[in-house]
């Protein structure tokens, strides 16, 4: 893989890839939407046919600010972004030839399997517009991966909750810091620079295209991480937790969210292995940059 397009790259996710690909000397062009509007099929091919890359990494979507509460008042560029957005994208990939991957999201579940484990890549959403009273947000991720269904030379990543060391409003631990009151639910996270590598790692080591949970393997909960966190003295107050998920939705929040277990064996089967949740947590708290 010597060049790479990159849309999205300004986001939290995007910045990430930029300075991974940096790193590994992969040569790559962020496309911009104020240089190339990319909804317009006949617009994007015709860049994408200058450009001649060997890959496509979309990680663009519409995941609003602070949260995805933010997305119920803007409902039509969430479409746009999370569900729009990835069709355009496989249709001119398609037409190219060119291989791609989509950052997706594990927050298309909810709760876990009925045996305790984590969803696999095989398990059908239960956090969509179909199934469960979901977020809008959650819902149009759901529809982008409908979407992109049987598509060819294509890889869809799913991102879930992701975080590292470095202090942003977009980092999970920089929310914990940040909160008055926190959910202690359980869930799969991602390593931020952890899960850009493994999707890089889906090209360079040609693993078969397809959906693949990109979390680090176990799972932990809010009261876990503060735990570790104020281990670090990264946080000094004291905390607050709600006593149930409904208290939580009744004082804190406007849409419901998403609380679940991720299988990540599917990567790890392929040859690709990101550190234990409790590891990675820990890294991130000893290193952390205010």
């Amino acid at each position: 893989m010597n060049h790479v397009v990159l849309v999205g790259g300004s986001g939290y996710v995007g910045q990430a890839f930029q300075e991974i690909l940096t790193k590994r000397n992969i040569s790559f062009r962020n496309f911009s939407r104020k240089e190339i509007n990319y909804y317009n099929p006949a617009k994007l091919k015709a860049a994408l046919s200058a450009e001649k890359p060997d890959a496509l990494i979309n990680a663009a979507g519409y995941t609003g600010k602070p949260n995805v509460d933010a997305c119920e008042t803007d409902k039509a560029n969430c479409l746009l972004g999370n569900a729009v957005l990835p069709g355009i994208l496989r249709e001119v990939c398609e037409d190219l030839d060119i291989s791609w991957g989509h950052v997706s999201s594990g927050c298309i579940y909810t709760g876990n399997r009925t045996d305790g484990t984590g969803f696999t890549e095989e398990d059908e959403p239960n956090f969509n517009f179909r199934t469960n009273n979901c977020s809008f947000y959650s819902g149009t991720k759901a529809l982008g991966e409908e979407v992109l269904e049987d598509a060819s030379k294509c890889y869809v990543w799913r991102l879930r909750i992701p975080f590292d060391e470095r202090n942003n409003p977009r980092n999970y631990l920089s929310k914990l810091m940040n909160y008055e009151w926190l959910l202690d639910a359980e869930n799969s996270i991602s390593q931020r620079f952890e899960y850009v590598n493994a999707c890089i790692d889906s090209f360079t080591k040609k693993i078969p295209y397809g959906i693949y949970n990109v979390t680090n393997p176990g799972s932990t909960t809010a009261r876990e991480i503060t735990k570790t966190m104020t281990d670090h003295g990264l946080i000094t107050k004291e905390l607050k937790f709600f006593d149930s998920e409904e208290e939580f939705m009744s004082r804190a929040a406007k849409t419901p969210r998403s609380n679940c277990l991720m299988s990540s064996e599917k990567l790890s089967d392929a040859g690709i292995q990101l550190s234990e949740v409790g590891e990675a947590i820990e890294n991130a708290c000893r290193d952390w940059v205010a």
